[in-house]
């Protein structure tokens, strides 16, 4: 047996005390794990290899590191000579490499190497409901807050409408110009974010993909959020003919929230009735939305929006038919990032840290960069249910 073998057979240590990344030796590390979906017989490892020479991502860090037997993060420290790592494993990974002919990322080499470099935030869709809305600027001051602490600078790919989604990637992969990307607001059937996740290039995602479980992500319990608004309106008020107001379902954000509040309905001991529309998270969809609630549903009790920007949209409607918050309808959002705050009467929503989800998205992304993470990771943050007077005082 090879001392590269050893290594990663004994995981943590081997005699002598040097640390040595473990070799899971499972399925996604042996190369025999399930192709991402749409791909064909032959294997993703196949597959890549099959592409034409020269192409950016042709072999990736995985590919090393399973031709290895090893995490994709051992091998990143490895090819970074990263001191807890075997010599004998590292001249596996450099043999590996070579033979695959790995091209590492320049401007990862530099971050390493301790010089000022670039990461990325990849927005691939930015409709109105997407990047004007606050919770990027929230979620982008917490990234820039860690990519100052590190001395790099910030870059955001975006595209022109969706149909165009594929060149906020393309951007990234191409130019090398960045160590790292995140990746914010994919849809649920978006290639393009198991492209990134399966390239060389270090990807951090924000939210949950349920279809990449081995991807670093971060992101709150969305289910557990919605489900707890729906308890305070059924439990707390007494409430049970309930409006819904979605965000766009092709996002797991929009299917998550929808899902801890119908299953909350759903466990009620109350007979519990709602309808559901559908908006794009902005305050004029949320009007819209509010109008098919309480045009289809008589007798209304409530409207819980997926965000406050709808649920302030939502608030207009209501007002416009001449019907009063929280005396006639109960109204519930979720974000709080400020709109929630200023209304009269204040919104009942659940507070999303997004400043926190992007400075840890990035701290997360750095120790990528460097080999020093833990693979996968997946980091959920806590939220807060932030109770105001848009829900009143109703009898339960």
């Amino acid at each position: 047996m090879t001392a590269a073998e050893r290594d990663r057979s004994r995981g943590d240590r081997r005699e002598d005390g040097e640390v040595v990344p473990p070799g899971r030796g499972g399925p996604e590390e042996r190369g025999d794990a399930d192709p991402p979906a749409g791909g064909g017989d032959g294997g993703g490892r196949s597959r890549r290899r099959a592409a034409p020479a020269g192409r950016r991502g042709t072999v990736t860090l995985k590919d090393v590191a399973t031709a290895v037997g090893i995490s994709q993060s051992a091998a990143s420290m490895a090819l970074a000579d990263h001191p807890r790592i075997s010599a004998a494993t590292k001249e596996a990974v450099r043999a590996a490499a070579a033979k695959l002919g790995y091209v590492p990322n320049s401007a990862g080499r530099a971050l390493r190497a301790g010089r000022s470099t670039s990461i990325a935030v990849v927005v691939p869709q930015t409709g109105r409901h997407v990047f004007g809305h606050p919770y990027f600027m929230h979620l982008l001051v917490g990234v820039t807050a860690e990519a100052n602490a590190h001395d790099a600078a910030l870059m955001v790919s975006t595209n022109p409408d969706e149909s165009h989604g594929v060149a906020a990637y393309e951007r990234v992969l191409r130019s090398q110009a960045a160590s790292g990307a995140i990746v914010a607001s994919a849809s649920i059937g978006d290639p393009n974010v198991n492209r990134m996740v399966d390239a060389a290039l270090p990807v951090v995602l924000i939210g949950r993909f349920v279809h990449l479980p081995h991807a670093a992500s971060v992101g709150i319990d969305e289910i557990a959020g919605a489900a707890a608004v729906a308890h305070h309106l059924v439990e707390d008020h007494g409430l049970t003919r309930i409006g819904y107001i979605s965000g766009p379902l092709d996002h797991q954000t929009a299917v998550d929230r929808y899902e801890g509040f119908r299953a909350t309905l759903a466990a009620s001991r109350r007979p519990c009735t709602h309808t559901l529309a559908v908006g794009d998270f902005s305050e004029e969809s949320g009007t819209l939305a509010a109008r098919q609630v309480l045009d289809s549903m008589s007798d209304v009790q409530a409207i819980f929006a997926a965000n406050d920007e709808m649920a302030y949209g939502a608030m207009l409607e209501i007002r416009s038919r001449g019907l009063r918050i929280p005396e006639d309808i109960a109204l519930a959002g979720y974000d709080d990032f400020g709109v929630s705050r200023l209304t009269t009467p204040g919104i009942t929503t659940v507070r999303v840290p997004a400043e926190s989800l992007g400075r840890k998205a990035a701290a997360i992304l750095f120790d990528l960069v460097d080999g020093t993470a833990p693979d996968p990771v997946h980091t959920v943050l806590p939220f807060e249910l932030v109770i105001r007077e848009s829900c009143g005082s109703h009898p339960g």
